[in-house]
């Protein structure tokens, strides 16, 4: 994310963005134009081998003001034919989406999870349940948001995940390397964050200059506020999801991302989660505080893991896995250290990252260093493999002195940099970096690799001894080794960047139970 002002943008329209200044949005790309890989559509494959489903006989009855709306079918993909069933505007009830077979759920346009119930709410207004197995496609500028005092409780399952797609998947003409085919999933919540957007901020000298600090979630027609006082708040629950081939192109640079946090607390369960080839970053978490684990991120085309806007965020057990031809930082991490970005460096609160057990694979000729922080937010790695795709490129930036001396510390954490390992830039000197890095215990940030799979540990890693970070969070458990553990089975989907052996199938294709 390139832009400091930390300001969350999602558009049902280009229209509704052109009102946005010059300092409004959101979360760029790379900087430069984003090639979308979208095959051509051409006619709908007739199945061929491998089981297939048959047409839901129609859709399920539900609560909600409107019900689903049957939009007939879906016939002769790859794994058979559908019945589509188009989701409400709004869920204002408590509500459930169970898994049939053969049915697929539609989102169009903007779907909402109840509407925002305030800074000040408490509780919980409406509450959609998403079964085990269910699928959920969109296309265009269509995207997902459970609005602030709202809830979701999406949890698949180890074998059968909850998959957020695009039409062209269920078409069966997405490929590897597609991207961009709808907005993605965005969750909003009560927990404190630090850009404001009144301009009035809160710091150390004046922390309650702003008792009412929220952001707004830009380009809608409906204002849709985010943040608050309850860094415990709930948005739900959120596990064993995949979300594929997220990240429209709203204007120029400025995308969704698979996942998208607003304001979220530590009540909000994320784990087990599957980014695939989104074209901006793989989540990116705006403020409140935020706890996953078992997160994958696969051929993200910008950022994989973006963290801004004062969030607290802890993030266990993390692969990131780039494609070859696109991607920037494996984590891009920013707290805005100048007013003329729109938000003091001193704003409370701090962002801060503390990311422990991971394997980043780096494999993009776009990106030069695989961990990046600026701007003066607080950066712990532990337990960590880096992968780098070149010699020359950078195993951890630290841009500007702020940010520097923020740092919480690297430990265990092992790299096979070769010519420039660390970076400093903006007045930080590689050698200040380094030392850093020296302050540590078990970092080897110019040492040799042996994983095998892509991912899985060999000698060299097996061999560095691992850091306690529970000290760090009560989130973390203590690691038996650094780098990831593998847990990514069935819940996850293969393609040809990495191949998890998922009996769930091809990321390319739609499982059948």
């Amino acid at each position: 994310m390139k832009n400091l002002q930390r300001t969350l943008i999602l558009g049902v329209s280009i229209v509704a963005l052109a009102g946005c200044g010059a300092d409004e949005i959101v979360s760029p790309g790379t900087s430069g134009d984003i090639i979308i890989n979208n095959p051509t559509p051409s006619p709908t494959p007739t199945p061929t081998g491998g089981p297939t489903v048959t047409a839901a006989a129609g859709c399920p009855t539900i609560a909600s003001t409107g019900g689903l709306t049957d939009a007939g079918t879906i016939d002769n993909t790859p794994t058979g034919s559908y019945r589509v069933c188009q989701l409400p505007t709004t869920f204002n009830v408590d509500d459930t989406l169970p898994y049939i077979a053969g049915l697929l759920y539609e989102i169009r346009d903007r779907v909402n999870v109840g509407t925002d119930q305030g800074f000040n709410s408490t509780g919980t207004d409406v509450t959609l349940t998403i079964e085990p197995g269910a699928i959920l496609f969109a296309q265009g500028e269509s995207f997902f948001v459970v609005n602030r005092g709202n809830e979701i409780q999406a949890n698949g399952t180890a074998t059968r995940p909850i998959i957020w797609t695009s039409r062209d998947n269920v078409l069966g003409v997405a490929s590897d390397s597609s991207q961009a085919q709808w907005g993605g999933v965005v969750l909003l919540g009560r927990a404190p964050v630090s850009d404001c957007s009144d301009q009035t901020f809160n710091t150390a000298a004046a922390p309650n200059a702003n008792p009412q600090c929220e952001q707004q979630l830009e380009g809608t027609t409906v204002a849709t506020p985010f943040g608050g006082t309850d860094s415990a708040d709930s948005s739900g629950s959120f596990t064993y999801n995949q979300i594929r081939f997220s990240g429209f192109e709203l204007q120029q640079s400025n995308e969704l991302q698979s996942l998208t946090t607003g304001g979220t607390g530590s009540g909000t369960v994320i784990e087990n989660l599957l980014s695939f080839n989104s074209s901006d970053d793989g989540v990116e978490f705006f403020g409140g505080s935020v706890n996953v684990r078992d997160l994958a991120v696969i051929g993200a085309s910008d950022d994989s893991l973006d963290v801004d806007s004062g969030a607290q965020a802890n993030v266990e057990n993390v692969l990131v896995v780039q494609r070859s031809g696109t991607g920037d930082s494996l984590i891009e991490f920013d707290s805005p250290d100048d007013l003329a970005d729109g938000t003091p460096g001193n704003a409370l609160p701090q962002s801060q990252l503390q990311v422990n057990g991971f394997t980043f694979i780096q494999r993009s000729s776009s990106s030069s260093q695989v961990v990046r922080a600026r701007g003066g937010p607080a950066l712990a790695l532990t337990n960590g493999v880096i992968d780098l795709d070149s010699a020359d490129d950078v195993c951890i930036r630290i841009d500007e002195q702020i940010t520097l001396n923020a740092i919480i510390g690297f430990d265990s954490v092992l790299c096979d940099g070769v010519n420039r390992p660390v970076r400093g830039s903006s007045g930080v000197t590689d050698a200040e970096v380094q030392a850093v890095v020296d302050a540590g215990t078990n970092n080897n940030l110019v040492g040799t690799l042996t994983l095998t799979d892509t991912f899985i540990n060999g000698s060299n890693e097996t061999a560095v001894a691992t850091f306690d970070a529970t000290a760090l969070s009560s989130f973390f458990t203590a690691r038996t080794a650094i780098g990831v553990t593998d847990v990514f089975g069935d819940w996850t989907c293969n393609s040809s960047i990495i191949d998890f052996g998922s009996a769930t199938g091809d990321c390319t294709s739609l499982p059948v139970y």
